[in-house]
């Protein structure tokens, strides 16, 4: 985000925190999946320290790290009725709910954090958050991130066919489990508190992973193989319950909005800040790396975008905006 939005963004929630004052005082609760001291985790906190003093203490937000509140899938049923009033999700649950956030995990569609950073500030990406309303009953404030994915394995990976019947650990949503399913793994979904013992006791062969989690959960410890392969960014999408928003009054909502979308950007920048020290750090591990790129894949993408490409449509104009933000 340029220095100016940026500016912007702060004096006019700074503005907005005299008339928040006059609204109903509200003690909200967010919920993530993310251990405490992931990035998601601590800038969740942030926001919630940001809104509390913007409002001049008259809202508060409790943070529920590491899926304290359930699962994804259990998160959004709860933000549906209002009883959870704010998550910061990956986009993963949400794609199995509107098909056509799944474009956003299109192998290769962009070369890196920096290109999918870009990519997320987009107009083009935030049309998809249009959808949201009506389609899950859930308002998107903006989108976040964690770095390019990654196979870390026990056994070595060092073509496609290396895949075939591996149990392969992945978030549980369509359109990883059908790239998966097309290298000729066998697509596992567990939840990320649970991978590391699931790769010490063979449960799992290999896991669908970032740099960042890698490293802050200590997978490596676990498995000493890993494919740099970059084939897919992985969004974070900040989010409020669509019937908690319509009680809000106008002031709050604009509060909430502008507040909320700083920490996104905060997500978004820190990755990129981030990337490739973490790169650098786990070339320094004792792993045995393998480098990858579209065309160690090229089988398993023409068959994802057999696929996918009726199933989400916005394919195409996504492509079409990575495409220009590369140049």
């Amino acid at each position: 985000m340029n220095p100016i939005k940026t500016l912007t963004l702060a004096v006019a929630a700074t503005a907005l925190a005299a008339s928040a004052l006059t609204a109903q005082a509200r003690d909200f609760r967010l919920g993530l999946i993310t251990p405490p001291q992931h990035l998601w985790s601590t800038e969740a906190e942030a926001f919630a320290e940001s809104l509390h003093e913007r409002s001049g203490g008259e809202h508060s937000i409790s943070v529920f790290p590491a899926q304290q509140l359930g699962n994804e899938a259990q998160m959004v049923q709860q933000l549906q009725t209002g009883a959870l009033d704010m998550a910061f999700l990956t986009i993963a649950e949400i794609s199995n709910r509107i098909p056509d956030f799944g474009a956003l995990y299109a192998p290769y569609l962009v070369d890196g954090v920096d290109h999918a950073a870009r990519l997320l500030r987009s107009d083009t990406a935030a049309e998809l958050l249009e959808l949201m309303p009506a389609e899950v009953g859930l308002v998107g404030l903006g989108y976040g991130m964690v770095g390019m994915r990654q196979v870390l394995s026990r056994d070595p990976i060092e073509s496609q066919d290396d895949m075939r019947g591996q149990r392969l650990r992945i978030t549980p949503f369509e359109p990883i489990r059908d790239f998966y399913t097309a290298t000729g793994a066998a697509p596992a979904p567990l939840p990320l508190l649970e991978v590391y013992d699931a790769l010490a006791n063979g449960q799992v062969d290999a896991i669908d992973m970032d740099f960042d989690s890698i490293l802050i959960l200590k997978f490596f410890e676990q498995a000493d193989n890993l494919l740099i392969s970059n084939h897919m960014m992985f969004p974070m999408v900040g989010v409020v319950s669509g019937r908690v928003w319509r009680e809000l009054s106008a002031e709050d909502r604009e509060l909430i909005e502008t507040t909320m979308a700083e920490h996104l950007e905060n997500v978004l920048t820190g990755f990129q800040q981030m990337d490739t020290a973490q790169e650098a750090e786990i070339r320094e591990l004792d792993l045995d790396i393998v480098e990858a790129d579209a065309a160690f894949f090229s089988e398993a993408i023409a068959e994802w975008e057999a696929t996918w490409a009726e199933k989400a449509p916005m394919i195409e104009a996504l492509r079409e905006e990575a495409e220009r933000l590369r140049q």
